[in-house]
């Protein structure tokens, strides 16, 4: 996902795109729920993802809860884009 893609998910769950692990924790929250957006495993993962990364426990937690009903072709698929959104920053 594009920088600009981010922004769009972003706005589409009315959030601001901050670059902190609270804003990726409510992308990760969002996508889980389909609260604004539709139900995603693979991108809530992401956004766990990155929200882990930047110290969030809570994604941490999260992540791993969401990843015992994933497969791992799709864990793969989360981590890809992640590295993919992280590499465009």
């Amino acid at each position: 996902m594009s920088t600009i893609e981010a922004k769009q998910a972003a706005e589409r769950v009315s959030m601001p795109l901050a670059d902190d692990a609270e804003t990726f924790l409510g992308l990760g929250l969002k996508y889980c729920a389909g609260q604004g957006v539709p139900l995603d495993m693979i991108e809530a993962h992401k956004w766990f993802n990155i929200a882990a990364l930047r110290g969030s426990q809570a994604a941490k937690d999260y992540r791993q809860e969401i990843s015992r009903e994933m497969t791992r072709a799709d864990i793969g698929r989360a981590q890809r884009r992640a590295r993919e959104w992280l590499a465009c920053r």
